[in-house]
């Protein structure tokens, strides 16, 4: 009698186990699908997005690096992730080269400590985009933060290439 309970009893946990399992699958199936940005979410960022000056776009205009990487920033705009899918050599070697190759002109502490934030916040977009845990929040939380990083970048260029050109005459 003992044996008919027993054996009852495990048939019962294995039955209701497995459809505890298969529900999660689920859960997760659908957590995978809506990982995926959409250019509207993006555009919906609340972010201040500074472009760059005609006397900066003069002076940068030969410093490929931050061409290529703001190529790569409108995709991003546009909710194409594309660029940091196996493309971390490629990540590495621009990154480097844009600090290595900063225009003399512009040259300067503050642009370098903005293109360490860019770095960082690129970077972390290119980790969270490559893991498959990560939500649809943290993904699009982090594109902000690149936003806002390239933006500053952008603003302190303008801001070093206006005091540059302004002419004080001391009395």
């Amino acid at each position: 009698m003992s044996r008919l309970f027993l054996y009852t009893l495990c048939l019962f946990v294995v039955v209701f186990s497995c459809k505890q399992n298969q529900g999660n699958d689920t859960n997760d199936n659908a957590e995978n699908e809506n990982k995926e940005l959409t250019e509207k979410e993006i555009s919906e960022i609340d972010y201040v997005d500074f472009l760059l000056d005609e006397k900066t776009e003069t002076i940068i205009a030969n410093w490929v690096e931050y061409s290529q990487l703001e190529g790569v920033i409108f995709e991003i705009k546009k909710a194409d992730l594309g660029f940091f899918h196996d493309n971390r050599e490629t990540i590495k070697t621009t990154l480097s080269d844009l600090r290595k190759n900063i225009p003399e002109a512009i040259k300067s502490p503050s642009i370098e400590a903005r293109i360490s934030a860019f770095e960082t916040q690129f970077l972390k977009l290119e980790s969270l985009s490559n893991l498959s845990t990560t939500t649809k929040d943290e993904l699009l939380s982090t594109v902000k933060d690149l936003l806002v990083a390239f933006s500053n970048l952008n603003l302190q260029m303008n801001k070093k290439v206006e005091f540059d050109n302004l002419n004080i005459q001391k009395p």
